[in-house]
């Protein structure tokens, strides 16, 4: 089973709505196949758009889940774990689970949702320092680091594929994430930061270029390769939030083509991390999603199902443009079969 994860280590990449998008298309083509969506973000965006976004009141029903017992979120979950950190206690991860079709009918029901919660943040500090102690006879890092395999290993028969979305950081809950991951997509900006960030990623994931070799011994990968445990592959990279009708404007071609050299200088060293062997199969242009995306976000509704015209945004008239939601479907559906085909 694949499991996929959306992450950069910059925020602003629009990676929460990518990941919105694209695992909402796969779902609504794949309607026999049964999707996990993780939510490993403090920020729960995906969470509060799958259960129905602004307009549907999604960041409600995540409180009303966070309120439940036990908590129906990666937070409760966490927590549960806090004093059992090494050894698996007994529990049932559909507890922690919520179907967003029956608060968001936009949301296919072949999606299960393990919520996102702000709680991550009071418990990162806990869970570093349980990951650091040193204990006779225990990989106590490696404990920690393998709780989100924990939560899906009972249940892992009754799904297909698993999508997480993480936030833009390299906290333990992030590492967490990774390390479950089969599969990385990076979304990147045409700015150089994102470039810089994109080189960032590929070494806190897998080592590469550390500013010294003091880190080697405490790098992510260094510490999977030691219990024989495989990093994800970068999956696909896509170029985010292009111009419109331009494509790749003039004005950032530079930065997108050095984001393409180096891609294809670590193609060339570094093989292994990718699931893919040439530039064209790994990397994808996608168009601004403009006001359509505003909408569909603030909906909880995806592009497929969102209807052309002029809508109602939280008491005002938005125009949604049938050409642009067809430009938006085209960008997702060709991400989407790639998926078809591979995953």
């Amino acid at each position: 089973m694949e499991r996929v994860i959306f992450w950069n280590n910059k925020g602003g990449t629009g990676k929460t709505t990518l990941a919105f998008q694209i695992l909402c298309e796969y779902a609504w083509q794949n309607k026999k196949k049964k999707i996990l969506v993780i939510d490993v973000c403090p920020q729960a965006n995906i969470s509060e758009l799958l259960l129905g976004g602004l307009n549907q009141g999604g960041s409600d029903v995540l409180l009303m889940r966070q309120g439940e017992n036990p908590r129906a979120t990666i937070g409760g979950y966490f927590q549960m774990r806090l004093p059992s950190p090494y050894s698996v206690p007994s529990f049932n991860p559909k507890d922690y689970l919520t179907k967003p079709h029956r608060y968001n009918s936009y949301i296919s029901d072949n999606i299960d949702l393990l919520c996102g919660d702000a709680m991550l943040e009071l418990q990162s500090n806990a869970i570093s320092t349980l990951a650091n102690n040193q204990i006779p006879g225990t990989n106590t890092w490696i404990a920690i680091i393998n709780w989100l395999n924990d939560f899906i290993q009972p249940i892992e028969k009754e799904y297909d594929i698993v999508f997480l979305d993480a936030n833009p950081s390299f906290s333990m809950y992030t590492q967490i994430a990774i390390a479950t991951s089969s599969k990385v997509v990076l979304p990147v900006m045409a700015d150089d930061s994102s470039r810089r960030a994109i080189q960032n990623a590929f070494s806190l994931i897998y080592g590469l270029k550390l500013p010294s070799e003091i880190y080697s011994k405490y790098a992510f990968a260094e510490k999977l390769r030691e219990v024989d445990m495989k990093l994800p592959k970068v999956y696909l990279v896509l170029k985010n939030r292009l111009t419109q009708y331009m494509g790749a404007a003039s004005a950032y071609a530079t930065v997108l083509e050095a984001i393409d050299r180096d891609v294809v200088s670590l193609l060339e060293t570094h093989p292994s991390i990718f699931s893919f062997s040439f530039l064209t199969e790994g990397i994808m242009n996608i168009r601004d999603f403009q006001t359509v995306g505003v909408v569909s976000v603030a909906r909880g509704c995806p592009f497929q199902l969102l209807k052309a015209g002029r809508l109602e945004l939280m008491g005002k008239r938005v125009a949604v443009k049938e050409d642009y939601r067809q430009n938006c479907i085209a960008n997702v559906e060709k991400i989407v079969s790639k998926m078809n085909k591979e995953l």
